[in-house]
């Protein structure tokens, strides 16, 4: 996501998110999500660090895994060591392509943005409603 703000009150929001059909592949909150595994090795962990359910950490990871060719996050079933979850090779790549997605999209928007911030009024007028 990129969002400039100006003095008026003005900003520039874009999301990235790719899309499968009708199905977000991938986008901003997911890319939170493999950062948040990553650094705690777990989904629930990762789900409580973003202030989600456990049940909306494992839909957006098998959406993941079901959108990618290879899976982007793997998980370890319980023993000897414990369990836990790790991304893939592809989750890594994919996080650094999409983060760097992300930063030329900022890039773009700090470029081009000032061309709109003549045109926009200091507030938004009353809704005529």
């Amino acid at each position: 996501m990129s969002e400039k703000s100006t003095d008026t009150g003005a900003r520039l929001k874009i999301q990235a998110r790719i899309m499968l059909d009708e199905e977000i592949a991938f986008g901003p909150g997911k890319a939170d999500l493999l950062d948040a595994i990553a650094a705690t090795g777990s989904i629930s962990s990762a789900g409580k660090q973003l202030g989600m359910s456990y049940r909306r950490t494992w839909l957006l990871v098998d959406s993941m895994n079901r959108c990618f060719q290879k899976p982007l996050v793997e998980t370890a079933t319980g023993g000897a060591h414990g369990g836990g979850t790790r991304l893939t090779e592809d989750g890594v790549d994919v996080l650094k392509r999409y983060r760097q997605l992300q930063a030329d999209i900022q890039q773009l928007s700090t470029q081009h943005f000032p061309e709109f911030k003549p045109l926009l009024r200091k507030k938004p007028l009353p809704s005529s409603r």
